[in-house]
């Protein structure tokens, strides 16, 4: 089957919901979208829901964006999953710790429309070369 034609699946986890609807009709038009408000909701979500990215904010309640980051990549099925940090948080440690531990990339807030459509399609691209490498 060719999945060239099928909409690539985006979860967008952040607790502010102005920020998500705005993402959200960001990505609508070439992504099937899906978004949670809480580390618990996106991690309720992807026990049926298996995306082709996660943007990811730090600054959450309960769960911040790095505990929820973890909790993903303990999940087998989750752990190549490209996950992007999402966030106003600029501090360059921040930016340093989150693509240590192997976030796919790392976006501040505010970002520029069309520089975040890019830095997702490569991220999933990446994502796609790898998996076609270990066919």
């Amino acid at each position: 089957m060719d999945d060239s034609n099928v909409k690539k699946k985006i979860l967008i986890v952040d607790d502010d919901n102005i920020l998500l609807a705005y993402a959200e009709i960001i990505l609508n038009t070439e992504y099937d979208v899906l978004i949670a408000t809480s580390g618990k909701k996106a991690l309720e979500h992807l026990d049926d829901f298996i995306p082709d990215l996660i943007l990811l904010d730090i600054l959450m309640p309960e769960m911040d964006g790095f505990e929820l980051y973890s909790k993903i990549r303990a999940i087998d099925h989750l752990q190549k999953i490209p996950i992007v940090f999402l966030t106003a948080v600029s501090e360059s440690t921040k930016v340093q710790q989150a693509l240590e531990i192997g976030a796919a990339d790392y976006i501040t807030k505010p970002y520029i429309k069309e520089n975040l459509l890019c830095r997702i399609k490569n991220a999933i691209q990446i994502y796609e070369f790898s998996k076609s490498r270990k066919a």
